[in-house]
């Protein structure tokens, strides 16, 4: 079946917010007690909702105080992110603006509850008809449930989508889900993220006119 569609993850793929999301979860963590390091970043929290990592790491608090503690870190999230504190991937960028003039329907599927504003700040929204925040789904990753809503979104079907990744948590939500998956390995990132269909080191990699006959 043709490919019709691309749904992109955007921390780590469009953008990299990495930095500001790992400052802001380790300022939370450390004032509540936790030692908190890049290997439980990528364990416990990468790719996955907010409170949802917040949960895996404190172990000790009750779940009011771990809402709490996971709304403070998203202020301090934003706060960053309102500063530009991030950076926005060329290679992703290039890749966005070819499959748009070409027709392809794009969405942008992120566990991250402000996944508009940040593309907004990197001149992206524009690109993206359907937008599919961790906010918007019942289940976050590595549950299916946000990368169908897209796919939904879309119009499409899941065999004519292509989802983007850089989380393992990610591409097991996308191969649950059915959908062919392309996973960006990052040189920081010591997982292979095993399962994806193809790992790429930059999107750069990505022909699309090739990806028609994958």
């Amino acid at each position: 079946m043709a490919i019709k569609g691309l749904i992109f993850d955007l921390d780590g793929v469009l953008v990299d917010t990495v930095p500001a999301h790992f400052a802001a979860w380790k300022r939370m963590f450390e004032e509540h007690g936790y030692t908190f390091g890049r290997a439980e970043y990528r364990r416990l929290v990468d790719g996955r909702p907010r409170y949802d990592g917040a949960r895996a790491v404190m172990t000790r608090h009750s779940d009011s105080e771990v809402r709490i503690a996971a709304d403070s870190k998203n202020d301090y999230y934003v706060e960053m992110i309102e500063q530009g504190e991030f950076q926005v991937f060329e290679a992703a960028v290039n890749l966005v603006r070819k499959c748009q003039s070409e027709g392809y329907g794009l969405a942008a599927a992120s566990s991250s509850a402000n996944v508009r504003s940040v593309l907004e700040k990197a001149g992206l929204l524009d690109a993206f008809p359907v937008v599919i925040g961790g906010d918007d789904v019942a289940n976050g990753k590595p549950n299916p449930d946000i990368f169908l809503a897209a796919a939904s979104g879309l119009g499409l079907a899941v065999e004519e989508c292509i989802v983007v990744e850089d989380s393992s948590s990610g591409v097991l939500a996308a191969k649950t889900g059915g959908f062919y998956c392309v996973g960006v390995r990052h040189d920081d990132h010591d997982e292979d993220l095993p399962g994806a269909d193809r790992v790429v080191s930059t999107l750069a990699e990505i022909d699309i006119d090739q990806m028609e006959e994958r």
